[in-house]
């Protein structure tokens, strides 16, 4: 009988067909996920109660998302302006 293959196992075999700016993107979205379970972390981690109540209200949440996102659009911006030929 066949063995199955793990998750971890597929992505690797999925990353190794990518390019490197796809490799570059996928660890961007990393990046993302990783702030994002950072933001989402449990507040026993946190001191001050006034510092957790502020950090979890709606709009530092959605501040912390627009600056993921302008930080993710900036860098593939550099990217594609990067990959562009040069002008005569």
């Amino acid at each position: 009988m066949a063995k199955r293959i793990t998750e971890r196992q597929r992505l690797a075999f999925k990353l190794e067909s990518l390019t490197d700016a796809e490799v570059k993107e996928v660890l961007d979205y990393i990046s993302i996920m990783e702030s994002m379970r950072r933001a989402n972390a449990p507040m026993g981690l946190w001191e001050d109660e006034l510092v957790a109540l502020l950090a979890d209200a709606q709009e530092n949440k959605r501040a912390r998302q627009a600056f993921e996102w302008e930080s993710v659009r900036r860098r593939a911006e550099r990217r594609a302006a990067a990959t562009l030929p040069p002008h005569a």
